[in-house]
């Protein structure tokens, strides 16, 4: 005996991503802003002149990588709880991809879902980590391994924010920038050759070409089935040297750019992209201060950590590796032997 469930529908989990000044805005619900002290001190009282709700509370996280575990997610759902948020509530993630993550973590499952709205801060969650849905939270194995998709109701994009960033977080945008050229755009890769993300037109028009990218592989592939995967260039070798250092030696956006000129020696080793290629790319990410250098201190134990991965299985790894610039292959078929003797250029023994 059978009884079937009919859910075969389509949920329109379409938003608009604004890239401008902030407009002024009023919620006829609970809000709850989450931020980290370093985003309050410097654009708090901006951010409410700009916005008002029913009743708004703010929900202040410790700021740094290490600090995004369940410990915090505890805390903004304590605090929901603790002023009786409802499903018509709405969290706002105010601040970098670290809070961004943690907020639609939060919302995803205080009471099975509710709505939550994307405010960046930072160039790297501007153009990436804001925009698609990815949520989580990172544990002892490694980062990202608890989450859920559950996109934003809306990501606005305020270029005044960017006044006060760091050059080390600029630099760490600017990487995922060069990511989203490097796979799908050779036009948009030439174009970040020739300009100087420094000037704030140019950085606005950079922005832009970045989240149009990632919106228009977002809308083909929402839960990363296939082709949103290669958004993970640099990331799987990111990924562990994160993890080997703590979250604490290198920004997100720093470890993509090593991430990125690893899977480029994998691609060069592979006759996938040529020796000049991968130069450029080097180059490029070395224009805005990232590193490109990692001492590998025992290659076999970092490939041992690529299982942690998300893409990959109990046997298989997942690389993606750039075909060129501006094209990408997604494989699981690359030998260990190939990857050890690339991580072995970086100091393996």
């Amino acid at each position: 005996m059978q009884v079937n469930i009919p859910l075969k529908k389509v949920v329109d989990n379409s938003y608009n991503i604004t890239i401008d000044s902030l407009p002024k805005t009023h919620f006829d619900a609970k809000v709850a802003i989450v931020t980290n002290p370093k985003v309050a001190g410097l654009h708090l009282a901006y951010l409410l002149s700009k916005i008002s709700a029913k009743e708004l509370y703010i929900i202040t996280l410790p700021d740094g990588e290490e600090y995004k575990n369940q410990k915090s997610i505890d805390v903004i759902l304590e605090s929901l709880f603790n002023h009786r948020f409802n499903r018509k509530s709405m969290l706002i993630a105010f601040g970098g991809g670290v809070i961004g993550d943690m907020t639609g973590f939060a919302a995803s499952i205080y009471q099975r879902g509710i709505d939550f709205l994307q405010i960046p801060t930072t160039l790297l969650s501007q153009v990436d980590a804001s925009v698609g849905g990815k949520t989580g939270m990172n544990n002892s194995y490694g980062k990202n391994l608890i989450g859920a998709f559950h996109q934003p109701k809306a990501v606005l994009i305020d270029p005044h924010f960017l006044t006060t960033l760091p050059s080390r977080e600029f630099g760490a945008g600017v990487a995922e920038i060069v990511k989203m050229a490097v796979t799908f755009n050779k036009k948009f890769f030439e174009f970040l050759e020739n300009a100087d993300l420094n000037d704030s037109k140019v950085l606005q028009e950079a922005i832009k070409q970045a989240v149009a990218t990632k919106a228009d592989v977002v809308a083909k592939d929402e839960k990363e089935h296939g082709l949103r995967a290669a958004l993970n260039y640099g990331h799987t070798f990111g990924h562990v040297i994160e993890n080997e250092t703590k979250y604490k030696r290198f920004l997100h956006g720093e470890a993509v750019a090593i991430g990125m000129v690893m899977a480029n020696e994998t691609a060069v080793s592979m006759e996938l992209m040529s020796k000049d290629e991968a130069l450029r790319v080097k180059n490029l990410l070395e224009k805005y201060n990232l590193p490109t250098s990692y001492s590998v201190e025992d290659s076999n134990s970092f490939y041992e950590t690529f299982f942690l991965d998300k893409k990959s299985s109990d046997t298989n790894i997942t690389f993606i590796i750039p075909v060129g610039i501006g094209d990408v292959n997604i494989t699981d078929n690359i030998q260990k032997q190939n990857i050890i003797s690339v991580l072995d250029q970086f100091g393996g023994k």
